[in-house]
């Protein structure tokens, strides 16, 4: 009787090859594929293209502090706010919040305003209030969150605020700085992008 199975397909069979060295060769193997540094780097943004004194070509400069020589200075600490300029930033954004959620007049916001900066703001709440969706006046929850805000006080008069927001599905941030002049908070720019 003959054989009634099927042949299965048939494999090519399995070469191995040896893989390429994946290793650069060290300097004394073979020095006339690698090409010698000539003293400066490709992206020497200093322009010092020497190496360090006291040290041989090729090695990078000890950064532990050597007995005698003075460490590096350290850097200054991040700019950080006060518990103050905090709380203007989050009253400041929250009630550009009423305002976007209808819990609020747009005219309300001027109190927070410098006088000669209140159409530019007033200008930016606008360009939001037409990404969030329509506000329903019976509505308990509010239309737009506020995911993030990040406060920075550059100097002691001055708050930079970012502020991440939420609504309508999307996403989008206001940049606002606020500065404290005749005894209050008031916002001198305010961007919403």
């Amino acid at each position: 009787m003959a054989d009634s199975r099927r042949p299965g397909p048939t494999r090519p069979p399995i070469r191995l090859r040896p893989a390429p060295v994946a290793d650069p060769p060290y300097v004394d193997e073979a020095p006339d594929l690698w090409p010698r540094p000539s003293g400066q780097l490709a992206l020497d943004l200093f322009g010092t293209g020497r190496p360090a004194a006291g040290r041989p070509a090729g090695r990078r400069p000890d950064p532990r502090p050597r007995p005698g020589h003075p460490a590096a200075p350290p850097l200054p600490p991040p700019a950080t706010s006060t518990p103050e300029a905090t709380r203007a930033a989050h009253r400041f954004v929250g009630t550009c919040l009423e305002i976007l959620n209808g819990y609020r007049p747009p005219g309300q916001i001027r109190a927070l305003v410098e006088p000669g900066r209140t159409v530019e703001v007033t200008e930016q709440i606008a360009r939001a209030a037409a990404r969030t969706p329509p506000v329903r006046r019976r509505s308990t929850r509010p239309a737009v969150h506020l995911l993030r805000l990040r406060v920075c006080q550059p100097r002691p008069a001055a708050v930079e605020v970012a502020a991440v927001l939420t609504g309508g599905g999307r996403s989008w941030a206001m940049a606002l700085r606020l500065e404290h002049r005749r005894g209050t908070w008031l916002c001198t720019a305010l961007q919403v992008i």
